[in-house]
């Protein structure tokens, strides 16, 4: 739904801190905020209310497979994307790689402005907007009915504006209660009033929602006019509706609504956002469709940014028989929406493999309708997309500008394909590590791995699958000539066996094979692969330490390899090009006999910043804000544990965190650690250490603040001196 941004609130209410303490060492989700619906929390448990309305109008594309390739239930939400590049996408892309639906932004006339939320402020009911005309709407519909892509549209119908007066961007004059040929200040509730209180649900549905003019949705009127928008759009095309801000609307309302429409084949999801403790909870409106599950990307969030992910297998699994979550046959399950990967609520694009791994594991697992959100990155909460200077929105293009395209990344597009061919086979051979690994089947048609951990995971699976050769689909498609990416050999009783890589996994299913493509050396519809760099630290005390490793299935370098830069006290570096290749196998070796090759396994190293010491790996930079070498430091850190491979994980003065879990910490005497950091103008860090596993001191959730000089931290105290 449209966010508080729209009144220009959002910074001071949604914007969360850099590294919130509580939330930066708890793993689990950020902590509710009922000030407004989208921010957190919102809809606890009544089920008993109206769940026995309509069942009969229930969508059928659950049941009715609508290909050979299995039920093609996926749907991409192109976010701010025009009609004329969704038309374009839904022929190369979103077709060939299976997705059944494409989620378009709201249609409607709206507010001026160059923020994104300005399409959540409808003036009118024309299907005019910054994204295109009426006339390049419905060719895009056509275009992707062709191309085997159905469009639902995204609807807001609980409100207008939050402006006094102004002029819509198809000309459309108005003000706050009035929208000539639309609505009539008798249309809305007017009680005077704002969503305040959470737990009262006449206010949440009664009340204004920020300003926003709430429109009086019991009105036989307006229920009549806001089918009429329904009906014309299902005239042009549409086949479902993800209807916006749903809470504020009551069960009756929304029925009372829909059952003006002919919903015949007509796909219905709605925004109910589930929060503890309230009256309004998403089982009051599943007799009308699907309810998307906010829960299910919370506790994603908690799992692969938190590193554990074996959890998710815990009892039947994620799902409907854990409590909180909505029957699989009403969820609507999403990784992130255009609403949390702003407020922080759940993973986004700026979580890299984390966030790609959890979009697998989501369309690997049988639970809900899943939807893919692609927009555009930003670092401005308000920010909209790119646009011309008359303030239309300009067509996107993968790999230009700032579109993110996380439909059509290869690790994500190809497991559409993976959906599609398992079907409705059920969850079997399940395992995990009991720590960031985990792996199930889906019968006796695919088989996931993932690995969120840090280091590589080596093991022999069973599955269910025939025997044979299959492709990695995670890391490459099937085309004529085998496999773009990773091959893997199932034998005859079922079992593989892989090296799966940190941040990595593994992904077979019976339609990728080697002799499976279709000759154009991609036959998914998904972007080519990604090219990815490799910055590598290592800890050591050798003089010239130097790196001998082999990218991918590529030829190792000459013994002893390359050698290592000096980059800060104990830390060597290199930078390394992995090309597509998406992890680099290497030992180290100071340039003569001595030699760290993981005890004969040797180490494998994924894409981006990552540091090794003591045989551990993890991501981030050691040397940020560390002395470079010959330079004395502004503060030397000592910290009592009894931990083998301490981090510190810091800001210097107001400046950016280092990368979880930190810098890794340089034994000083027994039971102590240091670091050196460089504060150039701060006075001092805020800090807490861990173990590089998941275990912190985060000084009781209020972090440690640490003054120039000699410091040392012991049993939660910090004070002056060397204890070395």
């Amino acid at each position: 739904m449209r966010t508080a941004g729209a009144l220009g609130l959002a910074g001071a209410m949604l914007a969360p801190a850099t590294m919130p303490a509580a939330t930066a060492f708890d793993g689990g989700p950020p902590a509710s905020d009922n000030a407004a619906d989208h921010a957190g929390a919102r809809g606890a448990e009544n089920a008993s209310q109206n769940s026995a309305h309509h069942t009969d109008r229930l969508p059928e594309f659950r049941t009715a497979a609508q290909s050979a390739e299995g039920p093609k239930d996926t749907t991409a939400v192109m976010f701010q994307w025009t009609w004329n590049s969704i038309a374009r996408e839904c022929r190369e892309t979103l077709g060939p790689a299976g997705y059944g639906y494409v989620q378009t932004s709201p249609t409607q006339e709206h507010i001026q402005g160059e923020q994104w939320w300005t399409h959540y402020q409808p003036v009118s009911y024309q299907i005019e907007s910054r994204l295109g005309t009426r006339e390049e709407f419905a060719d895009m519909v056509t275009e992707c009915n062709d191309a085997g892509v159905k469009v639902i549209a995204d609807v807001v119908i609980n409100h207008m504006t939050g402006q006094q007066e102004g002029v819509g961007w198809a000309g459309s004059e108005f003000t706050h209660t009035d929208y000539p040929g639309t609505y009539s200040s008798d249309d809305f509730h007017n009680h005077g009033c704002e969503v305040e209180d959470y737990t009262d649900r006449w206010q949440v549905q009664e009340c204004d929602l920020l300003g926003l003019a709430d429109l009086k949705t019991s009105s036989d009127y307006v229920q009549s006019r806001i089918a009429e928008h329904l009906e014309d759009l299902i005239d042009l095309g549409v086949e479902g509706f993800r209807i916006d801000a749903v809470k504020h609307i009551s069960a009756d309302d929304l029925t009372g609504i829909l059952d003006r429409v002919d919903l015949t084949d007509i796909y219905v999801v709605s925004e109910v956002i589930r929060g503890g403790g309230e009256p309004i909870q998403p089982e009051e409106y599943q007799h009308l469709g699907d309810v998307h599950e906010f829960t299910w990307g919370r506790k994603l969030k908690e799992a692969f940014d938190g590193g554990d992910i074996h959890w998710l297998l815990s009892g039947e699994g994620i799902g409907e028989t854990w409590e909180g979550f909505i029957a699989d046959e009403h969820a609507g399950t999403f990784v992130d929406n255009h609403d949390t990967e702003r407020n922080g609520e759940t993973l986004s694009y700026k979580d890299g493999e984390a966030y790609r791994l959890a979009q697998a594991f989501t369309l690997a697992w049988p639970y809900g309708m899943p939807a893919v959100h692609s927009g555009y990155s930003f670092s401005d909460y308000d920010a909209g997309p790119v646009q011309h200077e008359d303030g239309r929105i300009r067509d996107a293009v993968c790999g230009e500008e700032n579109w993110t395209c996380i439909h059509a990344q290869t690790e994500v597009a190809n497991m559409v394909g993976f959906r599609n061919a398992v079907g409705d086979a059920p969850v079997t051979d399940t395992w995990t590590n009991d720590s960031h690994a985990l792996a199930f089947g889906r019968g006796d048609q695919g088989f996931l791995v993932a690995n969120r951990g840090p280091n590589s995971v080596q093991h022999t699976w069973q599955t269910s699958l025939p025997a044979g050769e299959y492709c990695n689909v995670y890391t490459g498609s099937a085309t004529s000539e085998g496999c773009s990416g990773e091959t893997v050999t199932v034998a005859a009783d079922g079992t593989f066996s892989a090296h799966v890589g940190p941040d990595s996994a593994v992904a077979l299913h019976v339609g990728a094979t080697p002799a499976s493509g279709d000759g154009d050396g991609d036959g998914d519809g998904s972007t080519p692969p990604e090219e990815r760099e490799l910055s590598l630290f290592y800890a050591t005390d050798w003089e010239t330490p130097y790196v001998h490793y082999q990218v991918g299935d590529g030829e190792w370098t000459d013994a002893p390899g390359e050698a290592l830069t000096e980059v800060c006290e104990g830390w060597a570096h290199t930078e390394i090009d992995l090309g597509t290749a998406r992890t680099i196998t290497a030992a180290f070796n100071d340039g003569g006999d001595a030699w760290d090759n993981n005890a004969g396994e040797d180490y494998t190293i994924g894409s981006g910043v990552i540091q090794l010491a003591d045989g551990q790996l993890a991501e981030g930079d050691p040397c940020e804000a560390q002395p470079a070498p010959g330079e004395d430091p502004d503060l030397t850190v000592y910290y009592e544990t009894g931990w083998e491979n301490p981090r510190i994980h810091y800001q210097v003065g107001d400046g950016g965190w280092t990368d979880v879990p930190g810098v890794a910490m340089a034994e000083a005497c027994e039971g102590w650690f240091r670091a050196d950091i460089q504060l150039d103008d701060a006075d001092g860090i805020t800090a807490a250490f861990n173990d590089g596993a998941g275990t912190w001191d985060n000084n009781d959730h209020q972090d440690y603040s640490i003054a120039a000089g000699e410091q040392q931290v012991s049993e939660g105290e910090v004070t002056a001196g060397n204890p070395c």
